[in-house]
């Protein structure tokens, strides 16, 4: 995860991958009259995020839908969906977000790339909103659409693996599936460790299984796991070799939480403390 899509949201290399894999009789979509610059537009938004300006990256990305969706690129205006579905479930915006589900099952019928890793991608943006808002049943089937054709196309180890394997667990977790969790989480950690700056990932996994571990045992029986995970997640956060940017900021903010909930304060003021260095600005 080199950006701010950290749980399977969209690549550059999602929207630039040949057009249906699986599903090799749907029509090719049309070629647009006007294609939106996707590059450049993911370049944008990564420079309002790195500056915690949520609210000129919504800005930036409602301007490149609407632009999108009048010089008919279809493609185009379905990652642009992608991203802002990631962006709405993070603000906690939910009728929004579930309008971005909505709008981006139906361009994923128009351009007919269901069976595309652009499609399961937007197949995984649209499974965390759903779980993000308590709906992870409704979440999981998508979860394993995507899997399917990621597991089918992309050579191990990739991030979007990483991350839909994370996400998946996490589902998994909501509908009381202990072992099925865990053994995401572990298919998570065998992905990112073989990955260069993968340590934020599994940074984020560990906490995640302290969770899962509490979940399974309590909290007095799960203590000294839950303190092992939370060490092993401090170590990923602290790697030397991780770029100090905004998205580094991004993950110590969303981690902090995490620690300061199992009563080891120090490390979430400290990830705080260091987030809004990077961010440049006190909060």
């Amino acid at each position: 995860m080199s950006d701010e899509r950290m749980n399977g949201e969209l690549k550059k290399e999602d929207y630039a991958e040949p057009q249906c894999l699986l599903n090799m009789h749907a029509a090719l979509p049309e070629a647009p009259a006007r294609p939106v610059p996707m590059s450049r537009i993911i370049e944008k938004l990564d420079e309002h995020l790195s500056r915690d300006d949520w609210a000129a990256a919504e800005r930036h990305l409602d301007y490149w839908l609407a632009d999108a969706l009048a010089g008919g690129d279809k493609k185009g205006a379905l990652a642009i969906q992608g991203e802002r579905m990631g962006l709405l479930r993070k603000r906690g915006r939910e009728a929004e977000a579930m309008a971005a589900v909505n709008a981006a099952l139906t361009l994923l019928e128009e351009t007919g790339m269901e069976g595309s890793l652009t499609g399961a991608t937007a197949w995984v943006n649209i499974a965390t909103v759903y779980k993000t808002f308590g709906r992870s049943a409704e979440a999981l089937p998508y979860y394993e659409k995507a899997q399917a054709v990621y597991e089918a196309h992309l050579r191990a180890p990739d991030s979007r693996l990483g991350g839909l394997y994370n996400n998946m667990a996490l589902a998994l977790m909501d509908l009381g599936r202990y072992p099925e969790a865990r053994s995401y989480y572990g298919r998570a950690l065998s992905v990112m460790e073989n990955i260069p700056g993968g340590e934020l990932e599994m940074a984020v996994t560990y906490l995640n299984l302290a969770d899962l571990v509490t979940l399974e045992n309590g909290p007095e029986e799960a203590e000294e796991a839950v303190q092992d995970l939370l060490d092993q997640a401090r170590t990923a956060l602290d790697t030397p070799s991780l770029p100090r940017n905004g998205y580094y900021a991004f993950v110590l903010r969303s981690c902090a939480p995490t620690f300061r909930y199992y009563g080891r304060f120090m490390d979430a003021e400290e990830l705080e403390e260091t987030a809004r260095e990077i961010y440049g600005r006190k909060e």
